[in-house]
């Protein structure tokens, strides 16, 4: 079993590794903004980590529908000619980050967007690579890693089959 709170100490060094002067936080909902929003706070970064959502411009919307809509978008700054570092908890088909991108270009231009993941389970769909990953794992398709966080923002993983 992966120890998520490990992984969380390995992301918070590789995302240091990434930070310039100018770096915005900006995790996709819900397990990369939980990570956003906690390396925000131990990192002792002013302002507040950004929050997006791939729900409009999923490619199977047509299919889930409005399914997660009710997580939205929230950039406290401006885009453009900014250096993001985007977070998320599982990298796997790369078709949210494709959606997560065009939601991030319909606020502006930034000068930079890296990624980076607590987990890569490979299977990518899409030319989409981290530019850090905690851990790299492989499970079998039939199977997710679903992060997971208690009351007290403790993170770990479940492991669901499909």
């Amino acid at each position: 079993m992966l120890d998520a709170e490990a992984l969380y100490r390995e992301l918070k060094r590789g995302v240091q590794q990434l930070q310039t002067p100018q770096t915005r936080l900006v995790g996709i909902t819900s397990g990369g903004a939980w990570l956003a929003e906690r390396l925000h706070k131990d990192m002792g970064l002013a302002g507040a980590a950004g929050v997006i959502s791939s729900a409009m411009h999923r490619d199977d919307f047509a299919k889930r529908g409005l399914a997660g809509a009710g997580q939205q978008t929230q950039l406290a700054f401006d885009v453009n000619d900014a250096h993001i570092v985007l977070l998320d908890d599982v990298l796997y088909t790369g078709r949210t980050i494709r959606a997560v991108l065009n939601e991030l270009f319909d606020y502006g231009r930034p000068a930079q967007v890296q990624l980076a993941v607590l987990v890569d389970r490979g299977g990518r769909e899409l030319p989409v690579q981290a530019d850090f990953a905690a851990a790299r794992v492989t499970l079998p398709a039939s199977q997710s890693l679903e992060l997971a966080r208690d009351d007290a923002g403790k993170f770990s993983f479940k492991v669901q089959s499909q």
